[in-house]
């Protein structure tokens, strides 16, 4: 873990090194955490291709000391002619994860950038854009090495991904996944990057970028449009809030993002007797927990405009004390839930004033939609497959918000520490943050052993698995024995796996020590100075 003392500037967190670095490099030119954050999702989405880029989707809250956490809802919605009708007609009883098809929603990464830059304008001089995406234009270029996971990653989508319109072209060689450490160019985003610098963010939507879009879409298929893209805004939200045992505030996103289902699982932890750290009651616990939160989640979580639903109604002292009371410690109840796939990014930002992001992106599930528009470089998300055909919360329809696994979170405490924390992992997200917020804050954990200890998911190896509680090989063997006694389907998985998340958080103190914990399952660094 990075500590430092009051005359720390900044520290930035995330999955890659180059984007911490990136981020740190505007830290130490004045930069804030807005700009420090942009810089490090830019590299981001050029160098961790496999979980994130420009064709995605972005969540944001950013605060400053003092004030309540403001967030971004960077996620696009579908295309106008994005119906029901237009996948059944294709043939499609589902929505389809890859393809063109796959590829209806509109990206609203870059106008999460461009939204978060203006939030923080007032705070001082901004630097220039091409400051900030300097590093990513560079590895885009350049190029940079694979990671064994974007590798092994490659690999085992290859019969998935092959085919799909540009993915050879950009992410393999010769038709086969690129070996780790070798070096991947990718001259066309690099160009974009430089057009967006040059032009302005807004180009992505409404200019020059978005024209090379709205050709792409159509010589592809995709059910996009100029039109889609110039509609498209992200929008100002305010966070769902609950404060927990201690006294501690907690923040994430409202739907379409599944931050209520995160904060139900602690506001249900601080109700629970869960012992000592890592052992039965604190696992059984949290798990038992998470299946409430993904039964709430599942009712009232979609676009909504659609739902009309009350997320906070879930959050009420009442229901909480109710559910919590339902929980039988001794016992596994029997799993009713729906697995959601997809892969992404958070990372974490604060700087010498004390303004902290927290931020995520994705492209869903790995490589997105495997689309990659020739004419920009830029891979393209399948958020939409999140749809569904059927009526109800998630029924796909045009310009609807589809469902988000993505959800970075805050929490204040009454002492004066304020953090940032967040992880990548569909399903896992909200069960990862309970493990990392619950040793940390519940049990007084280092930061970085709270990331380190090993962490469980209640979700599935394969979909054509049953959902089971899928555990790291780091537990007591007593643990597992007795999860397993209480009715727990286990599993035992790899000791560090990236399918138990890439988790990172920031906290800052009252006395202005910062630090800073980064997640060994990733490639990432926390970096300060």
């Amino acid at each position: 873990m990075l500590r430092a003392r009051q005359s720390l500037r900044g520290m930035v967190t995330s999955p890659h090194h180059l984007a911490s670095e990136a981020g740190l490099r505007v830290l130490r030119a004045g930069g804030n955490a807005v700009e420090a954050a942009v810089a490090a999702a830019a590299v981001l989405a050029v160098v961790y291709p496999h979980m994130n880029g420009i064709g995605g989707d972005a969540f944001w809250l950013v605060a400053e000391p003092g004030a309540k956490p403001v967030g971004i809802r960077a996620c696009g919605f579908s295309g106008a002619g994005a119906g029901a009708d237009l996948f059944r007609k294709a043939g499609f009883s589902a929505v389809p994860a890859r393809g063109a098809l796959a590829a209806n929603t509109v990206a609203g990464t870059v106008s999460g950038w461009q939204q978060a830059l203006a939030l923080a304008a007032p705070w001082g001089k901004p630097l220039p854009l091409e400051a900030l995406l300097e590093e990513a234009v560079h590895h885009a270029e350049s190029g940079y090495p694979i990671s064994t996971f974007q590798a092994e990653v490659s690999a085992t989508h290859l019969a998935i991904l092959r085919d799909v319109p540009g993915f050879s072209t950009h992410f393999l060689a010769d038709c086969q996944p690129t070996p780790p450490g070798a070096i991947l160019k990718q001259p066309a985003l690099a160009a974009t990057l430089r057009r967006l610098a040059a032009d302005g963010l807004d180009s992505f939507y409404r200019g020059a970028v978005a024209a090379s879009l709205a050709a792409d879409f159509a010589r592809f298929g995709l059910p996009l449009t100029a039109a889609d893209l110039a509609a498209y805004r992200a929008e100002i939200c305010e966070p769902l809030s609950l404060e927990i045992r201690g006294g501690i505030r907690l923040y994430n996103h409202p739907p379409p993002s599944q931050g209520l289902a995160s904060l139900i699982i602690l506001g249900l932890a601080g109700r629970l007797d869960l012992g000592e750290r890592d052992g039965f009651a604190h696992v059984h616990g949290l798990v038992e927990a998470t299946k409430h939160a993904f039964a709430a989640r599942d009712r009232v979580v979609g676009d909504p405009a659609v739902t009309k639903a009350d997320p906070c109604v879930y959050l009420e002292p009442a229901w909480l004390d109710r559910t919590a009371a339902a929980i039988d410690m001794a016992r596994a109840s029997g799993p009713d839930l729906r697995p959601a796939p997809g892969d992404t990014v958070w990372l974490g930002a604060i700087d010498g004033a004390g303004r902290r992001v927290s931020m995520i992106q994705s492209v869903y599930m790995k490589f997105g939609s495997g689309v990659v528009l020739p004419e920009t470089g830029i891979l393209w998300q399948n958020r939409g497959a999140a749809f569904d055909l059927a009526p109800g919360p998630r029924e796909v329809g045009p310009r609807r918000l589809p469902f988000h696994t993505l959800n970075p979170a805050m929490a204040d405490f009454p002492d004066g520490r304020q953090m940032a924390y967040g992880t990548m992992g569909a399903d896992g997200q909200p069960q990862f943050q309970s493990a990392l917020f619950s040793r940390y804050a519940f049990f007084g954990a280092d930061l970085q052993e709270a990331v380190t200890a090993p962490r469980w998911l209640l979700g599935r190896n394969r979909a054509d698995e049953p959902t089971r509680l899928l555990l790291e090989d780091r537990f007591d063997l007593e643990v597992v024995a007795r999860l397993r006694e209480a009715g727990h389907d286990i599993r035992l998985v790899a000791p560090f796996t990236h399918q138990m998340g890439h988790a990172h958080a920031i906290v800052r103190r009252a006395d202005g020590l910062i630090e800073g914990a980064s997640d060994p399952r990733s490639d990432g660094a926390a970096a300060g100075f």
